[in-house]
């Protein structure tokens, strides 16, 4: 369906990333986001005070919208003409590496159980007298009553 033999009514009815797959579809090539915005304001007889304040929103509307995607020349393309390249084995390697490292920093760490830390306690004087038996623990309806 070509725009611009669309009445200005129907072109209304239709959302500004309906109108953005249809340009995109009609061009067969990819646009930046200010040639789309105007395009669509071209059709829908917008003003140039009404462009420079909904063009943020047409972004944002673009980056949320799964139908899209930008390219790395700053343009917004179909992501149906878009092949997405997942590759896995680099994001492996890296978890490789990672693995290495913890395991040497394993080998670097000393253990020390709970009764070196009490011994070293007595040694150095610390006093072993619990502060937390004393405690109570409160409910919110206890905590309002007080």
């Amino acid at each position: 369906m070509n725009l611009n033999k669309m009445q200005k009514e129907e072109l209304e009815t239709l959302s500004y990333t309906d109108l953005t797959e249809m340009i995109l579809k009609e061009e067969k090539k990819s646009l930046n986001t200010p040639s789309i915005f105007k395009k669509i304001c071209s059709l829908l007889e917008l003003t140039d005070e009404e462009y420079a304040s909904q063009i943020g929103d047409f972004y944002t509307s673009l980056t949320t919208d799964k139908r899209f995607v930008l390219l790395e020349n700053a343009c917004w393309d179909l992501r149906d003409k878009h092949k997405i390249d997942i590759n896995l084995n680099e994001d492996d390697e890296d978890e490789e590496d990672e693995d290495e490292d913890d395991s040497e920093e394993d080998e670097n760490v000393e253990t020390v159980s709970s009764e070196h830390i009490d011994s070293m306690e007595d040694e150095e004087g610390i006093e072993q007298d619990d502060d937390l038996d004393d405690l109570t623990i409160l409910n919110e309806d206890e905590m309002e009553d007080e």
